[in-house]
């Protein structure tokens, strides 16, 4: 597989503002929750919980980063959303940042995709690759590659064969539990994204105050900490 194009990738994204939704979308959300609810205490919490959650789904979140890495030259970029803002293109240590919209990175990125043929996650399957496939679908781009066909990797295109590290970690779901990707970057002495300070749940309020370099460069974190974990996962455990 050394002589075939890797690609590294991850994405960020957040929820819309459940105030502004209008009230049917509003109703459908909830009724699970007022239903579930024994108090108003209760359905209190699990209204905070949803609201923090709507950046999980692609029906009521957008995607506000985008990395991606080379995993041979280890060098890549990050296209990212800036509402309001005119940040210039910048370069630092092999990583390009890009300001663009939400419909430009997606193609963007299915233009970059289309010349590699293995793309490398951490929790892909579960969450990036559909939330990228529908997002694309709703801003009008056709991906370029199909990253969910089979869920295992001889079932698996050669021209898009997707290794999602979670999976292969935790062999499918064979062990208990899968473990995040801080745990797996701890366990193999490799740095952390979560190293400076930024975690996942931080991306919604860094957007909302306009942090969105900070995003960015979170973003890369994961990429450059998927890429070393995929290392450590080639040279001792793929067969």
């Amino acid at each position: 597989m050394s002589t075939v194009n890797k690609l590294v990738f991850d994405i960020e994204t957040v929820g819309e503002d459940f105030d502004a939704l209008d009230k049917a979308t509003k109703e459908n959300l909830t009724r699970w929750i007022r239903r579930d609810s024994e108090t108003e205490e209760e359905y209190k919490l699990a209204l905070e919980d949803l609201k923090n959650g709507l950046g999980f789904s692609p029906l009521t979140g957008q995607i506000v980063a985008i990395g991606a890495l080379d995993c041979h030259k280890n060098e890549g970029a990050v296209y990212y959303q800036a509402p309001g803002q005119r940040n210039p293109e910048r370069k630092e240590d092999g990583i390009t940042f890009k300001q663009m919209t939400e419909t430009d990175m997606i193609r963007k990125f299915w233009e970059l995709a289309a010349r590699y043929q293995v793309f490398i996650t951490f929790n892909g399957r579960a969450f990036d690759v559909p939330f990228l496939m529908v997002r694309s679908a709703v801003n009008g781009v056709r991906p370029a590659k199909d990253l969910m066909r089979g869920r295992y990797l001889y079932q698996n295109s050669p021209e898009a064969l997707h290794i999602d590290l979670a999976e292969q970690l935790s062999f499918y779901g064979a062990v208990r539990r899968k473990g995040s990707l801080h745990l797996w970057s701890r366990a193999f002495g490799i740095t952390s994204p979560k190293s400076g300070g930024v975690t996942g749940d931080d991306v919604g309020p860094l957007f909302r105050k306009g942090k969105f370099l900070e995003i960015a460069k979170y973003n890369v974190g994961d990429i450059r900490a998927t890429r070393e974990l995929y290392l450590k996962w080639e040279q001792y455990l793929q067969f």
